[in-house]
């Protein structure tokens, strides 16, 4: 299983500077071999391999050998650039998202090196090839395991190194603990089949006040001076602050759930329709249900909690008393059943018939 660590980075103002020559390199790699695929199949209608530009990125990596700005960019972290515009490529042609696009200024920001090969780990400290030695704060101690990338992000608070760790395989004893079905949602981010029912903090729609005073900031400032980036990284640095508090948030109520179910079942969602929803969609960034399952995949493992997925369909209109179908609309909160008269809760009515589709 692979783990990500992340650790604060306190780089020198010169160690900065060379930091973002690097980010920029990187940045134009991916930009012109983006131009490279476009010109490539408007031309031919002939695609572009990731082995055809790593080739590519060598040659123009040793073009003028002395004075190429390019080699400021290590040879594999510019492969690994690559590699992600193909992957980009790959998941557009099967319809997963839009088209790759060129990237501006703040919108490229992180690097990926190979442990020993343009970085590493060096007498406490992290080496970074054309930057030196930065100093790093180890807030915790690194677990055992293999060094699979050192990922560097630049993000509005600062510099942040990501350590990508493999675990080895161990085996982990199962819970004996209950069982729980879990609807999500928006207005109840959980509800459990056991009747709790848990409401997401809303921290974006606590700050709409603030974001748009920092917004309204940006607008008034002329483009290209130096107030209106200066009002950029506010409002960058408190958007920032908001995903924190949402993650940190999450972080704690799957801690909690993990070690109080021994096996969760959900709906198998796809949460598509919920962001590109008007209605819905500025709600769904609050809640952030992909945050919730992408931290539940990995502390269940941990935890040795079972994780059982069912089909959606009907489970909100379903009784779970009977099995009658009660129709009803989105407006409607509360299920209850002409025939066997129970009334509940929406969502916990659907979170109970998902973890009877489980046992059953």
């Amino acid at each position: 299983m692979l783990r990500t660590y992340r650790y604060r980075m306190y780089p020198t103002q010169e160690q900065q500077a060379a930091l973002n020559e690097i980010i920029d390199m990187a940045r134009w790699l991916y930009n012109h071999a983006l131009a490279y695929r476009r010109k490539r199949w408007y031309e031919s209608r002939i695609g572009v391999t990731y082995n055809e530009q790593s080739a590519m990125w060598r040659d123009w990596r040793n073009e003028c050998p002395d004075d190429n700005p390019l080699r400021l960019l290590n040879m594999s972290a510019g492969q690994q650039i690559l590699r992600r515009l193909d992957k980009a490529y790959r998941e557009f042609l099967k319809g997963k998202r839009g088209r790759p696009r060129f990237k501006g200024r703040h919108y490229f920001n992180s690097l990926n090196y190979k442990p020993g090969d343009g970085a590493g780990l060096k007498d406490g400290k992290l080496y970074v090839q054309n930057v030196g030695l930065v100093t790093v704060k180890w807030h915790r101690q690194m677990p055992d395991g293999k060094l699979k990338n050192i990922i560097i992000k630049r993000k509005p608070s600062g510099w942040y190194v990501l350590l990508q760790v493999e675990w080895p395989n161990v085996a982990i004893q199962p819970s004996d603990k209950p069982l729980v079905g879990i609807d999500v949602g928006i207005l109840h981010a959980l509800a459990l089949s056991d009747g709790t029912v848990i409401d997401a903090p809303g921290f974006l729609r606590e700050s709409l006040k603030k974001l748009r005073v920092l917004q309204r900031a940006v607008a008034r400032r002329k483009k290209g001076s130096r107030r209106r980036a200066k009002a950029l990284h506010q409002l960058a640095t408190y958007s920032e602050h908001i995903a924190n508090q949402r993650r940190d948030w999450w972080h704690k109520v799957v801690h909690w759930l993990v070690n109080t179910y021994g096996g969760i079942a959900l709906e198998d969602l796809n949460l598509t329709f919920m962001l590109r929803n008007g209605h819905l969609s500025r709600s769904t960034h609050d809640v952030a249900l992909g945050l919730f399952y992408e931290i539940l995949d990995y502390k269940a493992i941990e935890a040795g909690v079972e994780i059982a997925v069912v089909n959606p369909r009907h489970t909100s209109q379903m009784c779970s008393g009977c099995g009658v179908m009660v129709k009803k609309g989105l407006h409607v909160r509360v299920h209850r059943c002409p025939d066997c008269g129970l009334t509940v809760d929406r969502d916990v009515n659907a979170a109970i018939n998902i973890l009877q589709r489980t046992l059953g």
